[in-house]
């Protein structure tokens, strides 16, 4: 596939290493080679490429700062040495995350997704992701508590138990949370093996973790993508 791209990072070896994995494997064209944040910004503004390598780690202006200044459809494959900042970076039109040192494998893996991510239509806008179903029951003891949907804010699995959190009480429930995730749709979705959240309650995303209420909630490898995949459809 015929793409166009720029690598942005303030280390020489890390650029040489990217030019020469992208010269040997792909048939992309690699238009500039720009050592920091300011260069980048000024080719940018002359010229179009389909998407850019971006370290995060960069002196004067970090890879984070220059893409809030980048115009907010700009793909982006990050590449850093920290794994920290792998949820936070999809909040931006984010391809992949290359954790540094890059392998030809990882590379590997990383043109496919690529390539793929271009050869198909840009993502629709979700539609009203409201569940039809706006209650359940629940059964606590003898009684059947009846559970309204939105105010849910997370289910967090406890071996053969779900902790279920509302903003006022918290029950536990003899139900598997794989189970429980297969009765739910969107707002709700998986961020790990032990949670799942109601994206409506969410508050803020930072350092792969997210925030709900006074919840830290991390997101694991595993669901990360599927989860800021509904997080860039739902951006300005």
């Amino acid at each position: 596939m015929n793409l166009s791209c720029i690598i942005i990072d303030d280390e020489p070896d890390a650029i040489d290493l990217l030019e020469l994995l992208i010269t040997q494997s792909t048939t992309w064209v690699l238009k500039a080679k720009c050592y920091d944040a300011l260069e980048a910004l000024a080719f940018l503004k002359t010229n179009q490429v389909d998407f850019i390598f971006l370290d995060i780690n960069m002196p004067r202006l970090t890879g984070m700062e220059l893409a809030t200044l980048l115009p907010p459809r700009t793909k982006i494959v990050f590449t850093t040495a920290y794994s920290e900042y792998a949820v936070e970076s999809y909040v931006f039109q984010t391809i992949d995350y290359l954790l540094k040192p890059i392998t030809l494998k990882r590379f590997l893996a990383s043109v496919q997704k690529i390539e793929q991510y271009f050869s198909k239509p840009e993502p629709e806008q979700l539609p009203n992701t409201e569940p039809e179903q706006e209650f359940f029951f629940v059964k606590s003891g003898k009684v059947f508590r009846k559970i309204v949907l939105k105010d849910i804010l997370y289910f967090e699995g406890e071996k053969d138990y779900v902790r279920l959190v509302t903003a006022h009480e918290q029950m536990l429930v003899y139900r598997r949370l794989r189970d429980i995730e297969e009765q739910l749709k969107l707002p709700f979705i998986r961020v790990h093996n032990s949670y799942i959240i109601n994206y409506g309650q969410l508050s803020k995303i930072e350092d792969n973790h997210i925030y709900i209420a006074d919840k830290r909630i991390p997101v694991s490898e595993k669901f990360r993508e599927r989860f800021m995949e509904v997080v860039n459809r739902n951006k300005f």
